[in-house]
């Protein structure tokens, strides 16, 4: 039986599914409601959203939310105080003052940048699991999940398709993709994902990933930008200084078995020093990690290299 798919706009992206099920037509249907309660649930964007319920009340009440949001914005504040991480939840105020990748977006002035700086410290978050509440401490602060959400969405919609009997399925939220299953439309049974050529259109790649039952997301500085005045900014934007994060990385991509943990160690780790995130990777068990530089290089940690094949030898631009 071949896959079943279908492609929806949604969370700002495309998102592809895949479903090999006798019952297919219904499972989509069902997991595009889902995706829509998710949306709902954790958009920084939507004002009408569970999120910005929380964002809307910083400084004043804590509100009470569904039980999904207290789990991911636990999980995103334990990461954005672990060490080392680059992620930050709380970061919410410093995004919507740039607005890279909307049509409003803009240089702020240092003084902006400054006083923004004062509202995204993640451990002015606090959560209440008797009462499943949220606070955030100051005004004008507020949390924003897009670094972490959709690989979240991602193992929620995996975990319902596992429920229901399917024998494959891939969901692809704008770059997080997670397998399970065999794939049928392949003699090995594997799935193959592509990982972007920076310097090319989308859809254009460097090499590919075999795997089987995991995750892939990739975090790049090469697609939601602002050129002024001849200078581009990048929308990863760094909580110490407020402005992009500036790294030798162009990339960076996680093999793992969940989604979210894709999404929270590309956040984590990117804009590390090259040594420090590829002596990490090799010595966290649960995930492997693919850099691209600007040098053009291709660093594989040890786990990946029997499971990456190139397309190029060592010349990105080719």
């Amino acid at each position: 039986m071949p896959l079943k798919s279908h492609t929806l706009s949604l969370m700002g992206t495309d998102i592809t599914l895949l479903i090999d099920s006798e019952h297919a037509d219904q499972l989509i249907s069902d997991c595009v409601k889902r995706l829509h309660q998710y949306h709902h649930r954790f958009s920084a964007n939507d004002v009408t959203s569970e999120l910005m319920a929380i964002n809307r009340m910083a400084g004043i009440a804590p509100v009470k939310v569904h039980p999904e949001l207290l789990e991911l914005i636990l999980l995103g504040q334990t990461h954005s105080l672990a060490s080392p991480s680059q992620l930050n939840i709380a970061i919410g105020p410093l995004v919507d003052l740039w607005r890279i990748g909307f049509l409003d977006a803009r240089i702020p002035q240092p003084t902006e940048i400054k006083e923004t700086l004062k509202l995204i410290n993640p451990q002015h978050i606090y959560l209440n699991k008797n009462n499943q509440s949220v606070f955030l401490s100051q005004k004008k602060m507020g949390i924003d999940l897009g670094a972490v959400a959709k690989g979240y969405i991602a193992d929620r919609i995996i975990d319902y398709l596992k429920s229901q009997a399917v024998t494959s399925a891939m969901i692809n939220i704008g770059g997080n993709v997670l397998v399970y299953g065999p794939n049928p439309e392949r003699f090995d049974h594997r799935w193959y994902i592509g990982i972007q050529n920076p310097s090319k259109k989308r859809g254009q790649a460097i090499g590919m990933l075999k795997i089987q039952d995991q995750s892939v997301v990739t975090s790049g500085v090469y697609e939601r930008r602002l050129v002024h005045e001849g200078q581009t900014y990048h929308h990863i934007l760094d909580s110490k200084t407020g402005y992009p994060i500036e790294s030798e990385m162009i990339s960076l991509t996680i093999v793992s078995d969940t989604s979210v943990d894709g999404d929270i160690w590309t956040s984590r780790l990117f804009g590390l020093p090259l040594k420090q995130v590829i002596s990490t990777l090799n010595a966290t068990p649960e995930i492997e990690g693919l850099i691209l530089t600007k040098a053009q290089q291709v660093i594989l940690s040890e786990g990946l290299k029997q499971n990456y094949q190139s397309f190029y030898d060592s010349d990105l631009t080719r």
